[in-house]
C-alpha cells in the first residue's frame, strides 16, 4: 500500500522507496571512512524528501527545513570541528523552520488546553534536554557552549510546537528527532571512545533521525 495515487511506480511514491533506498544505503555505510558516495547517500536520503514534498505541494516551510536538514547531513558526513559547526548551523536553520511551521500548521496553546495530554512529551524533552545540557556543557569545551545551548534551546522549541499540530504523527516525528539528537550527543561528547555503547548508538541516531524526517514529511503530505 503506497501513501500517493498511482501506485509504486508514480514519480511521488518512486521519490519516497529512492529516499528510503538512500537511506538504508547509508545505514550501511554509516561506519566506513568519509567519501563522496557515503555524503550523496546521507544527504540524498533527505534531500529526496524535499524533492517529494516539493511533487506534492508541500508546504515552502517543510520543503526548507527538508534542504536545510539535507546540508546538515552533507557537512556532518565528514570529520572535525568545521564540519560539525557548518552542520550544527543549518540544522539549527532547519529546526527554526521547522517552528515556524508548526506555528502556522497548529492550533495554539488553545489546542493543548483542550487536549492536555499533548504536554506529556514537550515537558519530558525539556526535562531530559536541561539535564543532558548540563553535563555537556563541562564537555564540549567554551567554544561549542553557546552553539549547543542556541540549538537545544532550538530543538525544545520545536517540540513544543508540533504539539500544537493536529496531527498527533507531526509530534511523533519531533520527538524521534530529539531522541536521535541525544543520542548523537552523548555519542560525540560524553562516550569514550572505547565505550562498546558507539557500535549500536551511530544507528540508532541514523535510523531515528530519518524516521523523524519521514514522519514529519508524510504528516503533511498525507
Amino acid at each position: 500500500m503506497m501513501p500517493f495515487a498511482g501506485g509504486p511506480d508514480s514519480l511521488s511514491n518512486g521519490t519516497l522507496v529512492f529516499s528510503v533506498a538512500a537511506a538504508l544505503l547509508y545505514l550501511m555505510m554509516q561506519a566506513r571512512p568519509p567519501s563522496w558516495r557515503r555524503t550523496v547517500a546521507k544527504a540524498g536520503s533527505v534531500a529526496l524528501l524535499a524533492v517529494l514534498a516539493t511533487l506534492e505541494g508541500g508546504p515552502f516551510l517543510l520543503v526548507a527545513a527538508l534542504v536545510l536538514s539535507a546540508a546538515g547531513d552533507a557537512f556532518l558526513a565528514h570529520e572535525g570541528e568545521r564540519p560539525f559547526l557548518g552542520g550544527l548551523a543549518s540544522f539549527l536553520l532547519a529546526h527554526l523552520a521547522y517552528v515556524a511551521l508548526f506555528v502556522a500548521a497548529g492550533g495554539g496553546a488553545e489546542i493543548l488546553a483542550v487536549q492536555p495530554w499533548r504536554l506529556a512529551i514537550p515537558v519530558a524533552a525539556t526535562v531530559a534536554a536541561l539535564l543532558l545540557l548540563r553535563r555537556l556543557l563541562p564537555a564540549v569545551g567554551p567554544g561549542l557552549r553557546a552553539p549547543v545551548s542556541v540549538y537545544v534551546a532550538a530543538i525544545v522549541a520545536m517540540m513544543w510546537a508540533s504539539a500544537t499540530v493536529p496531527a498527533p504523527i507531526v509530534m511523533v516525528g519531533a520527538a524521534l528527532f530529539v531522541a536521535s539528537d541525544a543520542i548523537l550527543a552523548v555519542e560525540k561528547f560524553l562516550l569514550s571512545p572505547q565505550s562498546p555503547h558507539r557500535a549500536w548508538a551511530g544507528p540508532a541516531v541514523w535510523v531515528l533521525y530519518y524516521l523523524a524526517q519521514a514522519t514529519i514529511t508524510l504528516g503533511f503530505l498525507v
